[in-house]
């Protein structure tokens, strides 16, 4: 059912609690049932595809190729953690077996990851496909065993309510429980609020501003007993540009990096917002080049027009900053909801004099900090705030020669790469997408990849307990025959 919330609490109380009536049963459902289940989510979802791509181009602006391509990462990470959940290892299963011989004696001691039940999801703004109705977070708790009530995003209202059609037509199908996922609209404040703070919930996923997902942690620590807030919120994503590839490769880098803040209107949460680089001729063409290629793009619409008031509104602060110099702005002049590209630039000692340089400008816009030595750049990397990724462009020379430099991005970021650009973010088992704060609530999680069912988990210790009232995955003779760690030893 789609429940419309408005100011109707009671309606969040019902919704909860069919939660927890669904949990019961599908909490308990094997690996393969579950993975069943997002399959056929997967499906449903594959087989609305055209009418999906339609309406979701009209409530966000966003051209079909870029919808297509975020509908097929949705209904492929549905799969990916099918294929998780059928292997089964995921639940780390341990097993100390008794010894009498011991003094004192130890007790056979099992252990495994257990789902933490009810789960509220916030669909994100910017995209309405991964990481909304049936995205990484959705498909995550589901796979881990929890239900879901997803508070949809209104940005994208029709398109989330057909997504929901998707699930809903792969419940019937599988027989899961009928309140397995539920969808609810509303405003965040009243309803998101009552979500996150019913007791019946067990953990949050948010992705979205700082601001939205600060609001979700403080509303959970006003709880009698909070719980886990697990969002994704800001980052500024630095790129470090070394010496030797500034030399060699200046217009290269200059076309990469142009296309890069400009990808998507610069909606993407890996946007590299800033650069960073030792003085050098070199950087000065670099800059030159950059600003052209940034001059060269046309604006285009934003996904709504909250968010581009917003960028409006944190790009005009951030001119307004002394030491700041605009390089360049797009040619065209920027009109209904469209976004205006822009580049500036900035002292390194302006930098570190001012906060508000390393504040997020949620947009493509990206800011040059010049430095004027290794150290004062190492002072800039120093002085920055968690992000979610951080890069270095660098030849073989470079790499050898900066190591302490690198190793210092190492501290910031969930993910550092080198000689790509941050957006793009892939789905697999070895990706993180998360970082310290504020990038995200809990550095040691993941949003993104199959390491994200562990914020929907928690260990469950079994103590001396008989064979037969033990999970499948803890039992003697390996039902599952999953990886188990038995008296410290791996055995399948």
């Amino acid at each position: 059912m789609v429940t419309t919330m408005n100011e109707e609490m009671t309606a969040v109380d019902s919704v909860m609690k069919q939660a927890q009536q669904a949990y019961d049963v599908y909490g308990a459902l094997s690996g393969a049932e579950k993975a069943a289940f997002l399959d056929a989510i997967a499906a449903a979802i594959e087989a609305r595809r055209e009418a999906l791509v339609t309406i979701a181009g009209k409530e966000t602006n966003l051209p079909p190729a870029r919808l297509n391509g975020e509908l097929s990462r949705t209904t492929g990470q549905l799969k990916l953690f099918g294929q998780l959940l059928r292997e089964g290892s995921w639940v780390e299963a341990a097993i100390d077996t008794a010894n009498a011989t011991r003094t004192p004696a130890r007790p056979d001691i099992r252990k495994m990851l257990v789902p933490l039940g009810p789960v509220v999801v916030f669909g994100a703004s910017n995209f309405p496909f991964a990481f909304s109705t049936a995205g990484g977070d959705t498909a995550s708790a589901l796979a881990a065993g929890c239900p879901v009530i997803l508070k949809a995003h209104s940005a994208h209202a029709a398109t989330s309510a057909m997504v929901f059609e998707a699930i809903t037509e792969a419940i019937e199908t599988t027989g899961v429980p009928e309140f397995t996922v539920q969808h609810v609209m509303g405003r965040g404040n009243t309803v998101g609020k009552a979500l996150v703070q019913h007791p019946l919930t067990t953990a949050v996923g948010f992705t979205g501003s700082f601001s939205g997902g600060k609001a979700l942690c403080n509303y959970s620590n006003e709880r009698e007993k909070p719980v886990p807030v697990f969002a994704e919120m800001s980052s500024i994503n630095p790129v470090v540009f070394f010496p030797d590839t500034l030399e060699k490769n200046t217009a290269e880098l200059a076309k990469q990096y142009a296309a890069s803040i400009t990808l998507g209107m610069g909606q993407f949460c890996t946007n590299p917002g800033l650069l960073l680089a030792i003085e050098s001729d070199a950087l000065e063409q670099f800059i030159h080049l950059l600003g052209a290629e940034i001059a060269a793009v046309a604006p285009q619409k934003m996904l709504h027009k909250g968010i581009c008031e917003s960028y409006n509104e944190l790009r005009e602060g951030m001119l307004t900053q002394q030491g700041l110099e605009v390089v360049a702005t797009a040619a065209q002049d920027a009109h209904d909801m469209e976004a205006l590209p822009t580049l500036a630039r900035v002292k390194a000692a302006d930098f570190l004099a001012n906060p508000h340089f390393s504040e997020e400008v949620f947009g493509p816009f990206s800011l040059v900090i010049t430095c004027q030595s290794r150290e004062q750049l190492k002072q800039v990397l120093a002085k920055l705030k968690g992000q979610l990724t951080t890069t270095v462009m660098a030849t073989p020379a470079d790499l050898a020669e900066y190591k302490d430099v690198i190793k210092l991005q190492q501290s910031l970021a969930g993910r550092i790469m080198i000689n790509n650009v941050p957006t793009g973010v892939e789905v697999c088992a070895a990706m993180v997408h998360g970082g310290p704060y504020p990038a995200t609530t809990d550095a040691r999680f993941t949003s993104v990849g199959l390491s994200s069912i562990q914020r929907w988990v928690r260990p469950l210790c079994f103590q001396n307990f008989p064979d037969e009232l033990l999970p499948d995955e803890l039992k003697q003779d390996n039902p599952l025959s999953i990886w188990r760690l038995v008296d410290n030893e791996w055995k399948q």
